[in-house]
């Protein structure tokens, strides 16, 4: 019998964003529902067809959805706050899309849902809410008529679901707070999850997969036990042969494999790319049931470097070894890598030969499997394994001997500023004549359809460098005169010259390769297009100085010079994997610190460097927080900005991630100041900063930059009083909680007028008291 082949889930935007395309035209009333949905029905078809014609025996479905698989399980079990339910949409659509982003129109006025990191992912998801009037039943059908759909084109799929504990775990209350799980609750979603069992063996599903990347973290109190109950309710509902595989990945379930194990699921997928030598070690103590399959993760679903067969061809023989029902499958969902490598001709195929987006790994899929299958002699012979360690034999590219020797001279000193933060920040108040909440952007204006189209067509040669530059300068202009108009106090340039914050960089960079359609989807319909770090990276030219010069010389007030920081672009390109993520990082340390100390020169005397991404990547465990990432991360960013002037403010940013249990490793970064996502968190990181003693000065996001919602005066005023209640006024910075280059201008200056103006009325009510 040939190894069984599954793949955990599969990018869903389309090889063209297609979907994105088709739900932002319905979003801009340019067509109806119905093109959506047709549009959604012609992509499940052709994914489904792709992984049966690459020879997929477990191909997902129901890993479809317009915006989020947490969001969808939320609905699904009717964990939708009354606030949504009262817009008493006529589609439900409707209702998942003013969930995701939000709604202001004649039906209503509601906020999104929070908005987090799929755990080490560039991928975001909407956190569930559930409250005491939460009535918790199977809502919908999505999942059996995706699988019915499936199965009308003669495709026989394996339905995913994000599993129970995963979604207990990752939801929050009304406050945001995690959840007081009481029984009542408990069994409430383990009965869902059973009837949906029941209900896939009615329709002749063979296997069911539930996702629980969650048990791949640290356990608290009462975790494991929750785990136990949730699935001894939910695995006896296996009636009519249809199979439960328990998925996880991210990382290792060293310390619940047992547990795992004894409960007797079918299938137990586990993470051989993240998890590996703690995973198979738990194999190796524990053993395998008797009828359990083990689901070897050996196909990466996270970085678009071709797989190792020989490699991948070890991990399975080293899991036969326990036992001989051993399955091959993706690492994690192929959701986090680009669609595929076809029409990337730029590269050239001396380098596409490296590659694997998710079409391709169908195939690696496939041949890792049929590989396992031979016997040694052919295995010897096989052109497609000689061919396959061609790859990986040590001369894709040759070192930099100067950055290694600019590296090998840096010591403690290069990292450490000086003075102390303190006396920093009195000599920039000085310096800088700033009022009482200094109000600023994080740094992008809207990147409007004028802006896009310039730069096509100058890339197409369609337009000179020179009339590019001057409609530059004209967007700058603008932006400058009415940043002034409405009263903020640090301007941006607007980054209108930029595609991306880290594409841009890159581009600029010795050591980056770039895509044309490599397209990965981070939020609902925003996708972004990560560079590719192919060798030792340093700074060609200066990248940012001409223009934040050019927008400093358009007006007397304070301009901010914008950065991406080293982590972030490391953290959302695709990193090299023949070189570890912290010498990747130095490397690209070195490269900004020459542009800050540029910008200095250059007479910009407040510069943002913007580590996005820097949560993002810390490690699951916390025993791996400090030792695998954050003694080299925070340094490299300290190594940045550190040699600049005690007046010269340093600002960082950071998006949608949990900060609390970092936030002393955050001031440790030694920025001046820090501005970061709070407006769809209830504002619960305040708390960890309060009892902190958190040194940096502090600009929580005072209003929702993802969601089109133009928030009132009073909205932001009540929110600005909320912060200060936890922050002292001398330390605390106003401004959006992100970047504005997703929004319309129709959106971004009513919005922030209104942040301005809230600002002036709080100002006024402190200067009166």
């Amino acid at each position: 019998m040939s190894t069984l082949t599954s793949v955990s889930g599969f990018p869903r935007i389309g090889g063209d964003r297609e979907l994105k395309k088709a739900i932002e035209g319905y979003w801009k009333g340019k067509h109806g529902l119905d093109q959506v949905r047709a549009t959604a029905k012609e992509l499940r078809e052709r994914h489904w067809r792709l992984q049966a014609e690459a020879g997929i025996d477990l191909i997902p479905s129901n890993d479809f959805s317009y915006y989020d698989q947490v969001l969808d399980t939320a609905i699904l079990l009717n964990v939708i706050p009354q606030r949504y339910d009262r817009l008493a949409f006529e589609n439900p659509e409707d209702t998942l899309f003013a969930m995701a982003r939000g709604y202001q129109g004649p039906k209503g006025d509601v906020t999104a849902l929070p908005m987090k990191k799929w755990f080490t992912t560039n991928y975001h998801y909407l956190v569930p809410e559930i409250d005491s009037a939460t009535d918790i039943h199977l809502n919908g059908t999505k999942p059996f008529d995706e699988f019915e759909e499936a199965k009308a084109l003669g495709i026989h799929t394996k339905p995913v679901l994000v599993g129970p504990y995963t979604f207990l775990k990752l939801a929050r209350n009304a406050k945001a707070e995690p959840l007081e799980l009481d029984k009542g609750l408990v069994n409430a979603v383990a009965a869902v999850y059973a009837e949906i069992l029941t209900r896939f063996a009615a329709l002749g599903a063979t296997w069911v997969q539930f996702d629980e990347p969650y048990l791949v973290l640290d356990k608290e109190d009462g975790d494991v036990e929750l785990f136990k109950t949730l699935y001894a309710k939910i695995l006896p509902a296996r009636t009519g042969g249809v199979k439960v595989l328990l998925n996880t990945y991210f990382g290792h379930i060293a310390d619940v494999y047992e547990t795992v194990n004894l409960l007797g699921f079918d299938g137990i997928g586990l993470d051989l790319i993240e998890g590996r030598d703690e995973n198979l070690e738990a194999v190796g103590r524990y053993g395998v049931g008797e009828s359990t399959t083990l689901f070897a993760g050996v196909i990466n679903g996270r970085n678009i470097w071709r797989n190792d067969y020989a490699a991948s061809l070890g991990l399975v023989d080293a899991l036969r070894q326990v036992t001989p029902n051993v399955a091959v499958a993706t690492a994690c969902s192929l959701l986090h890598v680009p669609f595929s490598t076809a029409g990337e001709d730029g590269l050239g195929d001396e380098v596409l030969r490296h590659f694997a987006f998710a079409v391709e790994k169908l195939g690696e899929l496939r041949a890792v499997a049929d590989l396992s299958d031979a016997d040694e002699e052919a295995k010897k012979a096989s052109d497609l394994l000689r061919e396959n360690q061609a790859l990986f034999d040590g001369t894709r590219v040759e070192p930099d001997r100067a950055v290694a020797d600019r590296l090998a001279a840096l010591t403690d000193k290069d990292a450490t500023r000086l003075p102390a933060r303190a006396e920093r920040q009195r000599l920039q108040r000085e310096a800088l004549h700033l009022p009482l909440l200094p109000t600023t952007t994080i740094g992008s204006f809207p990147q409007t359809a004028e802006v896009r189209a310039a730069r096509a067509r100058l890339r197409k040669g369609e337009s000179s460098r020179e009339d590019y530059d001057a409609f530059i300068r004209s967007q700058i202009d603008q932006v400058i005169a009415w940043q002034e108009q409405i009263g903020l106090d640090v301007l941006v340039h607007g980054e209108f010259e930029r595609n991306d914050m880290v594409e841009y960089f890159g581009q600029r960079l010795n050591g980056f390769l770039f895509t044309r359609n490599a397209w990965v989807q981070s939020y609902g319909t925003r996708c972004v297009k990560p560079p590719i770090v192919w060798g030792d990276v340093s700074r060609r030219e200066p990248i940012t100085v001409a223009w934040s010069s050019y927008a400093q010389s358009r007006t007397n007030q304070v301009v901010k010079g914008m950065l991406t920081g080293p982590v972030t672009i490391l953290n959302w390109s695709w990193p090299r994997e023949d070189v570890s993520n912290e010498l990747q990082t130095r490397q690209l340390a070195l490269a900004i610190r020459d542009e800050v100390l540029d910008l200095e020169r250059a007479g910009i005397r407040v510069i943002q460097i913007d580590e996005a991404a820097l949560r993002e990547k810390l490690p699951l465990r916390k025993s791996d927080w400090h030792k695998k990432y954050l003694d080299w991360a925070i340094p490299a960013f300290r190594l940045v900005h550190a040699a600049v002037q005690p007046t010269t403010q340093i600002h960082t940013h950071m998006c949608y991630s949990e900060f609390n249990d970092i936030i002393r490793d955050i001031d440790a970064m030694d920025a001046d100041v820090i501005s970061f996502e709070a407006s769809r968190g209830d504002l619960v990181v305040l708390d960890a900063i309060h009892d902190a003693h958190f040194e940096t000065e502090t600009g929580p996001g005072v209003y929702d930059i993802h969601s089109p919602r133009i928030p009132s005066v009073d909205e932001i005023e009540e929110r600005i009083d909320e912060i200060l209640a936890k922050v002292d006024a001398g330390k605390l910075w106003i401004n959006p909680d992100c970047g504005l280059k997703t929004r319309g201008n129709e959106e971004t200056w009513p919005s922030l007028k209104n942040m301005v103006e809230a600002t002036r009325i709080v100002r006024a009510r402190l200067a009166a008291r």
